[in-house]
This record gives structure tokens, C-alpha cells and sequence, in this order.
């Protein structure tokens, strides 16, 4: 039985607040979609206020504390406090178009003992609220779904693996690139994936559900919680030259213990030319 920290329940008691107000947001998407004005001043209404209501909880609770948000930016906390990262809406594309599949993403980041930037990752609650799944982990102390202990994927070989992956869109990312490393791996593979979610592709990850996932030009509130998940899990997280860095964003390739180098030395190779 897992014995939760009072830092995660105030996480997930912000990351459920806000959930709970998406799923209901969620349920009028479908009634959007055929208005004159779209579904597309909504969802950003949606979003802003599940950040709101995260802000409103984390502050209550943490009020020394500062905040990187997708939406309201970085917002500075008394010198030496740790921060949180904050995304209240991972897979807005999927809530527009009423695909049950998003969350909420929130995590800690330590600052570094000589006050020169951010360190370590130490706490991260990911809540997909259609699912009503909470995905957390502390540093050291494994990684979890709700009181039940994850562990990454016990497959050994590329062609039973199932990978996720974000596709580049609408002129970002690396078109060229991703197509380099897809043309690469998916002859290898059981199967590759793209759910529209960084955090829960890095969370089932964790889960044991895909033994890999890499996407590139992500940003911290992407990644940041997903990362100390499938790490807390046995997994690794690195860039693209494998360097395992607190949060992969710009680059982030994840796997099981087993895979992660073959799957680094795959895309390494690729990109090489």
C-alpha cells in the first residue's frame, strides 16, 4: 500500500478540481461543434480556468512557491522554493474534437543548492479525467497508479514493443526528422502510436503499456511530470544523444530498461546522416 505524501494529495486534489470542471467542459464539446462561433474559444476558456483553479489550490497551499505555466508563463516564488510546473490541459486537440484523451500535468522542481537554476524533479501528479486515473510519483519513492506500484514493461524485444510518438503538425516540429526515425522503427516494431498526449504517453510508458515513446519540440509542462514517472518506474528518459536530463523537452526519447539503449542507438544511427 502506497503511503502518499502530503504534497501529493494537495497535487492531486488541485490536478482533480481541475479535472473534474474539463470533464464537464468535455461533455458540451459535442454541442460545439455544430455552433456558428466553434468549439475553439472554449476550449481556451477550458484551459484557462483549469489553470486557475490549479494556481488557486497549489498557491493556497504553497504560498512560498513559484509556478511555470503553460498559460500564465513562469511566476518567481521566494528565493530557495521549489516551483511547479503546470499543465492544465495536455491534449487540447483531443478535448476540441472530443477525443477522450487529455490531462492534467502537474510536477516539482527543486532549485539547485548553489541558487544557479533548477534541479531535480521530485514530485509529479498526472489525472486523466475521463479516466479518472491518477499517475503519480516522488523521487525515490517508485512511481504509482493510484495505490498500485507501476513498473515499466518487462518485453525484451523490438517486435512485440509497442512505441508512441508525437507527430509533427501545422509547421512544428521536424517533419524531416520524424520521418527519418518512423521510416527506422517501425519495420522493428509491433506497432507505433500517436494519442496526442505527451504526459500520458510518458505515464504509460511508466504503466507498462508502451515500452517506448519520442517526440521532439515539447515543452517543460509537457514532460516534466511524465519523466519522473517512467523513471520512478525503472524506465530511462534521455535526449536524442543520450543524456538524461531532469526534464527532456527539446528532445525526449523514454523506454523500458531493456529497450531504451536499442532504441537510442536506432534513432542515433539515423540521424547521423
Amino acid at each position: 500500500m502506497a503511503v502518499i505524501s502530503g504534497l501529493i494529495r494537495v497535487m492531486e486534489k488541485a490536478a482533480r478540481k481541475a479535472g473534474g470542471r474539463l470533464r464537464r467542459d468535455f461533455g458540451e464539446i459535442e454541442h460545439l461543434q455544430v455552433s456558428k462561433k466553434g468549439p475553439a474559444d472554449f476550449v481556451s476558456k477550458a484551459d484557462q480556468h483549469a489553470e486557475r483553479t490549479i494556481w488557486d489550490e497549489l498557491r493556497a497551499a504553497r504560498p512560498d512557491w513559484g509556478f511555470l505555466m503553460e498559460e500564465g508563463g513562469e511566476i518567481p516564488g521566494e528565493d530557495g522554493k521549489p516551483r511547479f510546473i503546470v499543465d492544465p490541459l495536455d491534449g487540447t486537440s483531443n478535448f476540441l474534437h472530443g477525443i477522450p484523451h487529455f490531462a492534467v500535468s502537474i510536477a516539482v522542481q527543486e532549485p539547485k543548492l548553489d541558487g544557479s537554476g533548477w534541479g531535480d524533479v521530485t514530485a509529479a501528479v498526472i489525472y486523466q479525467p475521463v479516466t479518472d486515473e491518477t499517475y503519480w510519483a516522488e523521487k525515490t519513492r517508485g512511481a504509482w497508479l493510484h495505490d498500485r506500484r507501476l513498473r515499466v514493461s518487462g518485453r525484451r524485444h523490438l517486435d512485440e514493443s509497442l512505441i508512441a510518438t508525437g507527430i509533427p503538425f501545422a509547421g512544428r516540429g521536424d517533419s524531416a526528422e520524424w520521418s527519418k526515425i518512423y521510416a527506422a522503427l517501425a519495420p522493428q516494431v509491433a506497432g507505433i502510436r500517436r494519442f496526442g498526449a505527451a504526459s500520458l504517453d510518458l505515464a504509460w510508458v511508466a504503466a507498462g503499456r508502451y515500452e517506448g515513446f519520442w517526440e521532439s519540440e515539447l515543452a517543460p509542462w509537457d514532460t516534466a511530470a511524465g519523466c519522473l514517472l517512467v523513471r520512478e518506474a525503472g524506465g530511462f528518459v534521455t535526449d536524442w544523444r543520450g543524456i538524461s536530463q531532469q526534464i527532456c523537452d527539446k528532445q525526449v526519447l523514454a523506454g523500458n530498461d531493456a529497450l531504451h539503449s536499442r532504441l537510442h542507438k536506432i534513432l542515433a544511427n539515423t540521424l547521423k546522416g
